[in-house]
């Protein structure tokens, strides 16, 4: 069955490159990022997990973990690792979950349930599994984003959905199309005129049911 927003996202033990995790566990009481490859030692997938890494101080900022997810085991996830951090410059601290049994890339809804890794595979084998995943403390999927082979992740996207997903999480706010932080931000039509002013001050009507405020601070 699909992963919907707002579903739980699957809970699972897996051998990670640091160890043993239970994915719930793991991620807490803060967010979590999850993000897939479809084999280890490969071009694009490479780039991005140096981007991931070079990151670490906002995922940090954001109270947010990042972790991986490739169908190779540990041992290859700790040697792909040092050229992920040869090529990004930065120190690869987050996790990478060895699914080499297509358990986790299975009940994330990334590959259908009859896949199989075949003798001799290429990453083509295994080609859905690029996604990404955010998951709130709630450990409820925020927003999912899956990308084809040839194209290289937007981790700029990334961070500016995570700022969204984190302003207006249980609070009658929406963000524009092409918002950024310090922008302002759309009100929820679950509040009326009056309730909106109350609780955010002032309010630009454009439309009835388009209404913006400043961003609120934290």
């Amino acid at each position: 069955m699909a992963l919907r927003i707002n579903d739980t996202v699957p809970d699972f033990t897996a051998d990670t490159d640091q160890g043993s995790i239970s994915f719930h566990d793991w991620i807490g009481s803060g967010w979590a990022i999850l993000f897939s490859h479809p084999k280890d030692f490969t071009p694009v997938c490479t780039t991005e997990f140096g981007a991931v890494a070079r990151l670490a101080d906002e995922w940090a900022s954001r109270n947010t973990k990042v972790i991986g997810v490739s169908v190779d085991d540990a041992d290859a996830h700790r040697k792909w690792k040092l050229d992920i951090e040869s090529y990004g410059g930065s120190k690869a601290g987050f996790p990478i979950i060895a699914d080499h049994g297509l358990a986790v890339s299975k009940a994330f809804d990334m590959l259908p349930a009859e896949a199989y890794l075949p003798d001799g595979r290429t990453a083509a084998d295994t080609a859905t599994v690029r996604s990404v995943f955010i998951i709130g403390p709630d450990k409820k999927l925020k927003l999912s984003m899956t990308y084809p082979m040839s194209v290289g992740r937007n981790f700029a996207e990334v961070l500016r959905a995570l700022d969204a997903l984190q302003l207006t999480y249980n609070v009658p706010l929406a963000t524009p199309a092409n918002w950024t932080v310090g922008e302002d931000v759309i009100v929820a039509l679950a509040l009326n005129d009056d309730q909106a002013r109350e609780k955010y001050g002032s309010l630009d009507i454009k439309l009835p049911y388009l209404r913006t405020t400043p961003m609120p601070r934290k």
